[in-house]
């Protein structure tokens, strides 16, 4: 704004107190500030401090303010003091608690919206994870209560005993995969406790009874078989998993080899002779509550084994 014009303007008697006073002094700075090219020629020489101070009773006359030029020397020792300029606190746990109280409106949204991400997560977490596991536990320990009450032999004790310390062992470590394993396991174990049949020698016209194999380390051997299928209380034959002694294969079958001793083997062979019937085919009895069968027969030591073709 020109001289012409400030003295154009009738000036206006600046209000005296000490917070006009400063509000004044405030405001020097604030023109002096927005004036860059002024501060940076003016200020660069002290000399020129009261050429400074005229060009700044022009701008404030200009605006009908009067300004005493203590007020002016007030403002510009100000702005060389930086004085009534803002320097942020250094950071701090009291600064950003301000901040946060600050902006709480908006921090405020976000924390219901992490929360709410907390509570999905956990939700996924729970249904995938946790809920599967307490499942797995639930169900095994069903499973290891039932078959504990039909368990009636060292052997089937023994079985149950491990399949338990394995389940355990799989939920304190959080395998939800193995400790499913170990219940499928003792269920499988219950089911074998709970089936009865009778071990009964095949005798029916057109089917053998019995067969013999030589086998390939001694060929001056034989090893006698007699074909059994397990009938159960219904009399219907009941499939069950066989283990092939010669390829080491195992196969669900209704009838299969048993390898007896050739005194048992000689003697079926004489009762078919007789009339083509065989009078006792009871080869062997599995009781409830048990793993293996009661033989009706003598079972020498390397007797027992299976074979699942003919």
């Amino acid at each position: 704004m020109s001289d012409t014009t400030a003295a154009a303007a009738p000036a206006k008697p600046a209000q005296s107190g000490t917070l006009d006073d400063l509000m004044l002094a405030m405001d020097v700075v604030d023109t002096l500030r927005h004036d860059e090219t002024l501060v940076l020629r003016e200020l660069d020489e002290s000399r020129r401090e009261e050429e400074l101070l005229e060009r700044l009773r022009s701008i404030y006359r200009g605006q009908g303010i009067d300004v005493p030029d203590r007020i002016l020397q007030e403002g510009v020792k100000g702005l060389k003091e930086s004085r009534f300029v803002y320097t942020p606190p250094p950071p701090s746990t009291a600064v950003t608690l301000a901040k946060l109280w600050v902006r709480r409106g908006k921090v405020g949204v976000g924390l219901v919206a992490l929360a709410a991400l907390a509570v999905a997560a956990w939700g996924a977490y729970d249904w995938s994870v946790q809920r599967p596991a307490r499942q797995a536990a639930a169900a095994f320990a069903a499973a290891r209560t039932d078959v504990a009450a039909e368990a009636r032999t060292d052997e089937a004790r023994q079985k149950l005993a491990q399949l338990v310390a394995d389940g355990e062992s799989a939920l304190k470590r959080g395998d939800t995969e193995a400790a499913r394993a170990a219940a499928a396991g003792i269920e499988t174990l219950r089911a074998d406790l709970l089936r009865t049949y009778d071990l009964m020698i095949v005798s029916r016209p057109g089917e053998p009874s019995g067969v013999f194999r030589v086998p390939d380390r001694n060929r001056n051997a034989r090893n006698h078989y007699l074909i059994v299928e397990a009938i159960g209380p219904n009399g219907q034959p009941i499939p069950l998993p066989v283990l092939s002694e010669e390829d080491g294969k195992r196969a669900v079958l209704p009838k299969w080899g048993v390898r007896v001793s050739q005194q048992v083997y000689d003697a079926v062979v004489r009762d078919k002779q007789d009339d083509g019937i065989i009078q006792n085919r009871r080869l062997a009895t599995k009781k409830r509550g048990s793993l293996g069968v009661d033989w009706a027969v003598p079972m020498p030591a390397g007797t027992g084994g299976a074979i699942t073709s003919w």
